[in-house]
């Protein structure tokens, strides 16, 4: 691709506006942690809520999605697709509860809800586990991803991608380590607008090369009848699906989604969803921008994303690397204007830095709240907790860059990592509701789960890699892992009272898990019902998915069936509108 002056220029430009707004935020971030990492807890449902869209919208995202489709077809993005129900829970059930904890990161919720050294151990251990291997391993795989484009999109070498990326790196950390969540927040907020603006031209132009939507169609159907597969256009999987037979659909649709344990897709919400709360200037700002990013995440995003990728499959369908279907209509003069690429590759920049920018002052905030100031710097002063919140966002850029560099090496254990979260869930959605779970409940669900899956893995050679023996690796971690956890909480000692009342009267959980705490904290006000909170889950539910398959229906197949699926979604809007407003 060849850039001209002006793709220059508004490259530039893009960058330019970024420092001015890191600038701008500076003095407020070296005020306190407080402002470094939550921005006072003063910001507005709409810019926590776009900013969670914006981290979840990384470079890779639309490759990873034309992959998908052109392996699975449509349905494929139910690996992703399953989470809605998680996320809807987490709007309704949980929001506001962390909202209420008033802490600072996740893991400091363990001090909070538990005491003693249990707590202590399991606070400090879960901090740095996030906070530097896992998040580093997540900023490397987004770095070689940008790396992919950047030597695709530029026609540069590896050497040169990497010095490139790396010039992408050191500017987002500095921006980062300069202005702390509010940079962030502000920087997600343009870069999620130019980006979503980019990949939406993409799709437009993409279609309009096939010929429009009814001409995409055919021509999608077309390929499938010369493959003698599937439909590529089905919204679910075939019940005969090698790629998600039944017994792992149902693990998806059934299990899944609660039991396991990812990163920014956390049982009851976590990592940098909660800090999103965390945030927040009221529970409901909290809840509303929750429910934006929820809408905006599986609702109105992956359509863009869906019909590039079904168009690239049209276009080029020899195409051997099927995901760089997606930067190749791109960089095609006679799909995408020439004129636009320059904005366009300053969105694939806003992508990737939305994503870098948030890892790496969340991974700082475990690392300087819950180890610094917990168990090296108790009483320091706010500055110097802000100064080595700085200098630990560039040690992280550092490691990332270590990481990116051996990244290949580490694939399996990255693997291996995230398939030792499954059978967690439930610990971290019923700690919550259930007075008698405790800090072993959690370490001991933490060390199950990891022992089981590594042995039916390593030892048993299970591959998560093939469906069938991914369903069996949940279904067999998730029970023996349950059943760990429930044994653990009732051989150790319950929570001490004093620690269990004053988390109930801080935090106002419901539900008859807490009664016998509840009649000894006497007169608490609760507001609200759970058995309210569930409904809108499963209505934010039927609203999301009834307007995922709606606008794909109108896109692509009924506009009848389109239109009634849509009137539904309103529907369920309606509904939990009264339930709020109420």
């Amino acid at each position: 691709m060849t850039l001209t002056f002006v793709d220059w220029l508004v490259i530039a430009a893009y960058f330019a506006l970024n420092l001015a707004i890191g600038v701008y935020y500076a003095s407020r971030a070296r005020g306190s942690t407080t402002e470094f990492f939550l921005s006072g807890r003063n910001v507005p449902w709409w810019l926590a809520g776009t900013s969670m869209v914006a981290t979840t919208f990384a470079a890779d995202t639309p490759l990873v999605v034309t992959g998908m489709v052109a392996r699975y077809g449509i349905a494929g993005n139910w690996l992703w697709w399953n989470m809605a129900a998680s996320g809807m829970l987490t709007v309704f059930v949980y929001a506001r509860l962390w909202r209420r904890a008033g802490v600072m990161t996740d893991v400091e919720f363990a001090e909070l809800r538990y005491a003693g050294r249990p707590a202590a151990f399991l606070r400090g251990f879960r901090a740095l586990y996030l906070g530097i291997p896992i998040n580093c391993i997540i900023i490397g795989w987004v770095n070689l991803a940008m790396m992919k484009i950047l030597q695709v999109t530029l026609a540069l070498d590896a050497a040169q991608a990497l010095w490139a990326l790396l010039a992408m790196l050191v500017f987002t950390a500095f921006y980062t380590t300069l202005a702390g969540l509010w940079g962030v927040l502000v920087t997600d907020l343009v870069q999620f607008v130019l980006k979503m603006g980019m990949v939406t031209a993409l799709a437009y132009y993409a279609v309009r090369a096939t010929g429009g939507l009814a001409a995409l169609e055919q021509k999608v159907r077309a390929l499938d009848a010369a493959a003698g597969g599937g439909s590529r256009l089905s919204f679910f999987p075939s019940s005969d699906s090698a790629w998600m037979p039944a017994i792992t659909l149902f693990v998806y649709l059934g299990v899944n989604w609660w039991a396991s344990w990812y990163p920014g897709a956390e049982p009851g919400g976590g990592g940098y969803v909660a800090q999103r709360i965390f945030s927040a200037r009221t529970e409901r700002d909290g809840l509303l921008a929750t429910l934006w990013f929820n809408i905006a995440h599986y609702a109105i995003r992956p359509w863009p994303w869906i019909l590039t990728a079904l168009a690239s499959l049209v276009l080029y369908p020899t195409l051997a690397d099927k995901e760089s279907g997606y930067v190749r209509t791109l960089m095609d003069p006679a799909v995408f204007p020439p004129a636009l690429r320059g904005v366009m590759l300053a969105a694939f920049a806003a992508a990737y830095m939305s994503t870098i920018g948030t890892q790496l002052n969340w991974g700082a905030s475990y690392v300087v709240n819950d180890c610094y100031r917990r168990f090296l710097r108790r009483d320091a002063a706010e500055r110097e907790y802000v100064v080595v919140s700085q200098l630990v966002t560039v040690g992280l850029m550092l490691v990332s860059i270590y990481v990116t560099l051996h990244l290949a090496s580490i694939e399996q254990a990255w693997k291996l990592l995230i398939v030792t979260g499954a059978g967690t869930g439930a610990v971290l959605l019923l700690r919550w509701f259930w007075w008698r779970i405790n800090a072993w409940s959690e370490v001991s669900a933490m060390a199950a789960a990891a022992v089981v899956s590594l042995y039916l893995q390593l030892g048993l050679r299970w591959d998560s890699d093939r469906p069938r023996d991914f369903a069996y690796i949940m279904i067999v971690t998730v029970a023996i892992t349950t059943v760990v956890w429930i044994a653990a909480t009732f051989l150790t000692r319950a929570e001490r009272d004093e620690t269990l009342i004053a988390f109930y009267r801080r935090v106002r959980p419901q539900g008859p898990g807490w009664k016998p705490i509840a009649a000894q904290a006497g007169a608490v006000a609760v507001s609200g019902s759970l058995r309210v909170e569930l409904l809108n889950a499963l209505l934010g539910c039927i609203f999301v998915y009834s307007a995922l398959f709606g606008v794909g229906e109108l896109l692509l197949r009924s506009v009848a069936l389109g239109c009634a699926l849509l009137a539904l979604s309103a529907l369920a809007a309606a509904a939990i509108t009264r339930t709020l407003s109420s």
